[in-house]
């Protein structure tokens, strides 16, 4: 997916507002929930804008009132930049979705033959012989191109890693599945709900257990000098987002945005539905509409929305 200013349109009509203008980062979930988002607005009568940037650059755009709305904030990828706006009231909260998730380190069960101390961080430098590529001893973790602080917690663990990023959660697919069906050793960024846990049996890497400290005071922990010597959090949250602005100026838009929400199975099968059965981001959103009707029709009933008149026949 092309960085910044790729816009257009996909909504009805709506008199009185500025197209809503939605976040799509670059994985399937997001992308998905994201045009639900925008056919939810249509069915309100709201036009809306997709805007697709980087989960890096997308905080600029809602601080400055060039972007409205994210729809799948997480906490081990995006916690940081998050708290900040907060805290300076550039953005507001529009809800926590009821879904307990994981972000960190994975390999597949064959790995565990090999390197049987896993999934013990500390057997990671013993086995990164099974991870390396070339003539580069160090071990090989692939990521996709999200915020991470991967490159600082190998420093401070003392890893014998290289991160390798890729542009985004389809080639983490690839890389995947061409270790699986070879049966080679791999090191991945992997999060759950995903459709992975269904298909492919792994385990995450244990690091030293996630506290808020571990990424603000450099003498916690085991490395005196350096942040980021621990795991990301293991029961994490997905939040939704919006601009202060957005809230002010759009509060329909934003009342949709507070009562949408979706479960772990919801964004498992979205994954699935495009990074596996090769449907597309509008398809999948379409046979998620389809089928729970009963859902989200409830979600354009607040009492702001009355103002707006479906455009569609």
């Amino acid at each position: 997916m092309a960085l910044g200013g790729l816009l257009y349109l996909c909504g009805g009509f709506f008199a009185h507002a500025e197209p809503v203008r939605i976040i799509v980062n670059d994985w399937a979930s997001q992308l998905v929930v994201s045009n639900i988002y925008a056919s939810l607005l249509k069915h309100a009568g709201i036009q809306s804008q997709f805007i697709s940037l980087p989960t890096v650059g997308q905080w600029y755009y809602l601080k400055y009132n060039h972007a409205d709305v994210q729809v799948e904030v997480w906490q081990g990828t995006m916690e940081d930049k998050l708290e900040q706006l907060l805290h300076s009231g550039d953005i507001q909260l529009a809800g926590t979705y009821p879904i307990s998730t994981r972000e960190e380190w994975w390999y597949p069960d064959y790995v565990a033959k090999l390197c049987p101390k896993l999934p013990d961080w500390r057997a990671l430098n013993d086995c990164a012989h099974l991870f390396s590529e070339g003539d580069d001893p160090r071990g090989v973790y692939y990521n996709g191109p999200w915020e991470k602080n991967d490159s600082a917690r190998i420093r401070a663990l003392n890893l014998n890693y290289r991160v390798e990023n890729l542009p985004d959660d389809f080639s983490l697919v690839r890389v995947l599945k061409d270790a699986y069906k070879n049966k080679k050793p791999i090191l991945i960024f992997n999060w759950t709900p995903n459709w992975v846990e269904a298909r492919y049996a792994g385990y995450f890497v244990e690091f030293p257990l996630y506290t808020i400290e571990c990424g603000t005071q450099p003498q916690w922990g085991i490395n005196k000098d350096f942040l980021h010597d621990c795991g990301n959090p293991r029961d994490g949250w997905i939040k939704k987002i919006a601009s202060s602005a957005f809230v002010r100026s759009q509060p329909c838009a934003f009342a949709i945005l507070q009562s949408m929400t979706f479960n772990s199975d919801d964004l498992a099968q979205f994954a699935l539905q495009v990074n596996i059965n090769a449907k597309t981001n509008e398809k999948a959103s379409e046979m998620w509409l389809k089928r729970y009707q009963s859902r989200w029709q409830s979600w354009l009933k607040h009492p702001s929305c009355q103002i707006y008149r479906y455009s569609q026949k």
